[in-house]
């Protein structure tokens, strides 16, 4: 079967958008999906809506939505996406599956909200503690002036090592959301050194700073206004490339970040269990979601991790929740090595209004650890027979010009490097785009890792006259193979909405871009404040 023959089931149940908005306020669990590409999810969307594109369904599902037997509304624009991906996870087993009535425009008639960009309840939660707490920030000249005559002055960059190697503050260290607590001890050791805390934008900014302060630490903490961006639109130079990466925490370090998240647990109600309670819960799966996530760091939960636990590092789960967890009122137990993570990042998951949120006591202790990355499970994969070529037999046919390549990368990283001659096309979009490529004597299919290549192969072979053959292990085997690549949008079967482009991505009126997002950021407090859907909490100081 596949996206683009799926044969149809019995329609599935429409609901209404008022039914809708009655689902989301009776406090039982429910996923709400749309399956629109990235890109034009974040145009226009329902608040909590999930972006779970229909071209990688079958990937992200297991993840997202792992109990088959909730309530799952999918929305789209009016396109139809939203019935084949209903068809899709009713084939795969998921059997409360319902469509949204007329999508995003029956929503917004009724006179709903309706919001752009992506990770919104994470971004508008940001803006929330920002007033709430009045958190402090700083101007980037400040900043500047300040390490440049010499004042102590430490700069934490709160995002994952990858974006803070793309740019960041010179001088700025890089310590993700959740480390911040765990690792700053033996960072800022004198009580008078300034603490800025930074990440693209504000969210992470402010969520960072705000975590220091609320977890007692005696220095001054401010966020970097309008984090790296406010620092260009200042006319300041960006580092690259840089390496400075927190330590592990000392003993004496690791007492003070334990002494700090004991403050947090008992001002935000943070709830421990046991690895026996976890157990009850999994038996319960039937019945209620529950998410287990390991919020060290990638290269922690590498080195070992517990069997059916997601990495989900802790600043990132704060950041964008729902990447992570579509399933609204579901349990979530997080688990860490000395509690420090888990208990700051549940703290921000209270305060955002989720109610079963659990810190799992000595979790990593109660059974193997595993090594290296889980394999993905994927709906359907198994069950797909399709004719694999190697990349050196690829660079072959490419050679001779005898085999054309689609490639189902994401636009901005096919923008970075692909095969040569490849054409990126989008999934779900398939019969229209291999009307626009040549016929030649063999169509290879790619994708980063070769699994959506491989859930694409039937489909392809259904909808043209060429034979067709995968990647073995995706575009990844021809990079490992020292095979060459060509950078930029050279090829295009389809448009580049499949993903959303920050403002730094762009290629043109970058700095219009920023001034937008960090307004776009700003206001979103204010449109929250109309909205009923999400209750975000406060607690006293």
């Amino acid at each position: 079967m596949g996206l683009a023959t799926t044969r149809r089931n019995a329609a599935p149940k429409l609901v209404t958008a008022r039914e809708l908005k009655v689902m989301l306020h009776d406090g039982g669990e429910i996923a709400l999906l749309d399956v629109r590409e990235e890109g034009v999810f974040a145009k226009r969307h329902l608040l909590l809506a999930a972006s779970v594109p229909l071209s990688r369904l079958e990937v992200r599902m297991p993840l997202v939505v792992p109990r088959r037997s909730v309530r799952v509304v999918i929305c789209d624009g009016g396109e139809g996406l939203a019935q084949r991906a209903a068809d899709e996870l009713t084939r795969h087993g998921y059997r409360d599956v319902m469509v949204l009535a007329g999508g995003v425009v029956a929503w917004a008639a009724e006179g709903y909200e309706v919001y752009s960009g992506i990770n919104v309840p994470s971004k508008a939660f940001g803006e929330f503690v920002e007033h709430r707490e009045n958190t402090p920030r700083m101007a980037a000249q400040e900043i500047k002036a300040r390490f440049d005559a010499g004042e102590k002055v430490v700069i934490l960059d709160s995002r994952p090592l990858a974006e803070y190697r793309k740019m960041s503050i010179p001088g700025g260290i890089d310590c993700p959301g959740a480390e911040l607590v765990y690792r700053v001890h033996d960072i800022a050791r004198s009580p008078d050194t300034l603490i800025v805390v930074n990440c693209a934008g504000r969210t992470r900014s402010i969520i960072g700073a705000q975590s220091l302060i609320n977890a007692g630490i005696p220095n001054r903490v401010v966020a970097l206004k309008d984090g790296t961006m406010g620092w260009h639109l200042a006319g300041l130079e960006l580092a690259r490339q840089q390496n400075l990466l927190a330590p592990q925490p000392s003993p004496a370090g690791l007492a003070q970040a334990k002494q700090a998240a004991a403050r947090v647990a008992k001002r935000f109600a943070v709830k421990t269990i046991d690895v026996a309670t976890v157990a009850g819960f999994a038996q319960e799966m039937d019945r209620r979601t529950l998410y287990l996530f390991d919020v060290r760091s990638p290269e922690e939960y590498a080195a070992g991790h517990l069997h059916s636990t997601v990495n989900a590092p802790g600043g990132q789960l704060v950041q964008a929740t729902d990447a992570f967890t579509a399933t609204r009122n579901a349990r979530l137990a997080l688990i860490d090595d000395h509690g420090v993570r888990a208990t700051m990042t549940a703290s921000w998951l209270i305060q955002m209004g989720w109610q079963d949120v659990f810190v799992v006591r000595d979790a990593l202790q109660s059974g193997p650890l595993h090594e290296g990355q889980p394999v993905p499970q994927v709906l359907g994969l198994e069950q797909i027979q399709c004719d694999y070529i190697a990349a050196r037999g690829l660079k072959r046919g490419l050679d001779a010009g005898t085999s054309i390549v689609i490639d189902f990368e994401a636009s901005l990283r096919y923008r970075d490097g692909h095969i040569p001659g490849a054409w990126l096309a989008i999934r779900a979009n398939l019969e229209d785009n291999l009307k626009k490529i040549p016929r030649l004597k063999l169509l290879v299919l790619t994708s980063p890792d070769g699994i959506v290549a491989r859930l694409a192969a039937p489909e392809a072979a259904r909808l043209t006259q060429m034979p067709v053959k995968v990647l073995q292990g995706g575009t990844a085997a021809w990079r490992a193979a020292g095979l060459p690549l060509e950078t930029g949008m050279t090829h295009l079967a389809d448009t580049t909405d499949d993903v959303w482009y920050r403002p730094y991505d762009r290629t043109a009126k970058v700095e219009e871009a920023m001034r937008d997002y960090l307004s776009w950021e700003v206001n979103l407090v204010s449109q929250i404040e109309r909205d009923d859907d999400v209750t975000f909490r406060a607690f006293p100081g």
